[in-house]
């Protein structure tokens, strides 16, 4: 699932689709004519729909379907011909006249749309903005952030001091300001995108850039892309040569490496959290597939302690994580809490537990190795399995960005993704910035280091291999 450099998943929801089909059945007499047949009955969904804490809006038509972004400052359009069976694998239940519930085995939650009795003001044909104005696309910016941005408080940004900027854009200058906003939250999931214009920004490329340069140095240091991948793979090659001796198995998708470094400690390392199935439809099917098949050598090989490794793992469906982490737990406990930013509140804020699946859970003595780049679905994880009993996580903190990102559109068309959820661990504590690592300082070790990379080594598995031999 890793993108280009830094360009952390935003797991994640870039395409906003459902799976959806209601059948109108016309009931007929036998004596009825064809003169005599009833006009085809309206889709009981046709009309307008609101997800209020996403600031979405969706209309529903017989002819085609339109998906809104509302704001303080206006509204604009998503998507003008929105395909309802595409709908990121979601099923949808109608619950009377005024409610639909959306569900999909690749969300931990439903989602609720309610009817509005009447077209968002906002949203009639002549108020929709679709401008190229930059003081317009300032304003709805601003107001996007700052009606649905869930971590202003905890990033300690007194949003409403910018407003004012709005004042000083220009055509010219219209990116370079949002984008120094953008880099003041600091967020791996805030992300501004015009492909027209060749504009991809990363909030969190800075402080994660600095966080992976933190112990390299010389021909080491990362400046782009390519050179990350190229340290990535050398890593990679010391772990397969050096602690697995070339024997291991990979799944069909190189997501998931397995193998044992002795006779009795076994490594997993999983890159990704998508990406296992062809579609939404098969993706838990295939992924628990290779889990099974996973698990089942680790039992038959016997071994009684384990290392998991995630700092590769820039994240995906959250599902996903949950099916893995359910292969790891002794019984079901309440694992997160999450709830979602709501005007100036929060949605309820819910609980989710995880229970063991499948024939055999590892519940032996477990090291989690994590990194700076351990970031959405696989910090939720983290996040699962920190509070087990047999679990020690050795590495750095991750990345400190969990929530689903939420998509909203400029009139201009530049899709910006920003962070509108919280979650919090089973006690309730909140580890958005500052992310989950080693309890103990002597097990904080960094992720890439010029030492390692000149000794071929691996410092993270070395400790985690001092850890369970004790």
């Amino acid at each position: 699932m890793m993108n280009s450099y830094m360009n952390i998943k935003t797991e994640i929801i870039k395409h906003f689709k459902k799976c959806f089909l209601i059948l109108i059945l016309l009931i007929f007499t036998a004596c009825q004519s064809d003169d005599n047949t009833p006009p085809a009955a309206a889709d009981p969904i046709n009309g307008f729909w609101s997800i209020a804490d996403k600031g979405w809006i969706f209309e529903f038509t017989d002819d085609k379907d339109v998906f809104y972004n509302v704001n303080a400052a206006g509204c604009s359009i998503q998507n003008d011909d929105f395909v309802l069976q595409d709908f990121f694998g979601f099923n949808f239940d109608v619950i009377g006249k005024n409610e639909l519930i959306a569900s999909s085995e690749l969300s931990d939650s439903e989602i609720k749309f309610v009817r509005l009795p009447d077209q968002n003001p906002n949203c009639l044909p002549d108020q929709i903005s679709t401008t190229e104005d930059p003081k317009v696309n300032f304003d709805h910016f601003w107001n996007i952030f700052n009606d649905y941005y869930a971590f202003f408080e905890t990033r300690n940004i007194d949003w409403s001091q910018y407003e004012n900027l709005k004042d000083q854009v220009t055509a010219d200058n219209f990116y370079d300001i949002i984008e120094e906003l953008a880099y003041l939250l600091d967020d791996g999931h805030v992300s501004i995108s015009d492909e027209e214009n060749g504009i991809e920004i990363e909030s969190g490329d800075p402080t994660l850039l600095e966080k992976l340069n933190a112990n390299l140095s010389g021909d080491f240091i990362i400046e782009n892309v390519d050179d990350y991948f190229d340290l990535v793979d050398q890593k990679a090659t010391t772990i397969a040569t050096e602690y697995l001796g070339g024997d291991f198995e990979i799944d069909e998708r190189e997501n998931i490496i397995w193998g044992l470094i002795n006779d009795d400690i076994g490594y997993i390392l999983i890159a990704t959290m998508e990406g296992y199935g062809t579609n939404f439809s098969d993706e838990l099917s295939t992924l628990n597939a290779v889990l099974d098949s996973m698990m089942n050598d680790l039992s038959a090989s016997g071994i009684s302690k384990l290392i998991i490794d995630i700092r590769f793992n820039d994240g995906g469906y959250d599902t996903v994580a949950l099916n893995m982490v359910s292969r790891f737990m002794d019984q079901e406990r309440v694992s997160y809490f999450k709830k979602a930013r709501l005007g100036n509140s929060f949605t309820e804020n819910k609980s989710f537990s995880v229970a063991p699946k499948g024939n055999f859970q590892f519940t032996g003595d477990i090291i989690l190795l994590t990194s700076p780049y351990t970031v959405s679905a696989a910090e939720l994880f983290t996040l699962c399995m920190k509070d087990l009993p047999y679990v020690t996580i050795v590495g750095e903190n991750t990345n400190g960005a969990f929530s689903t990102i939420l998509t909203h559109v400029l009139p201009n068309g530049a899709e910006i993704g920003l962070s509108n959820e919280i979650y919090s661990d089973a006690q309730g504590v909140v580890y958005e910035v500052v992310g989950i690592g080693p309890e103990n300082q002597e097990n904080r070790v960094p992720f890439l280091s010029s030492l390692d990379f000149q000794e071929e080594k691996d410092s993270g598995i070395e400790r985690a291999l001092e850890l369970l031999n004790n």
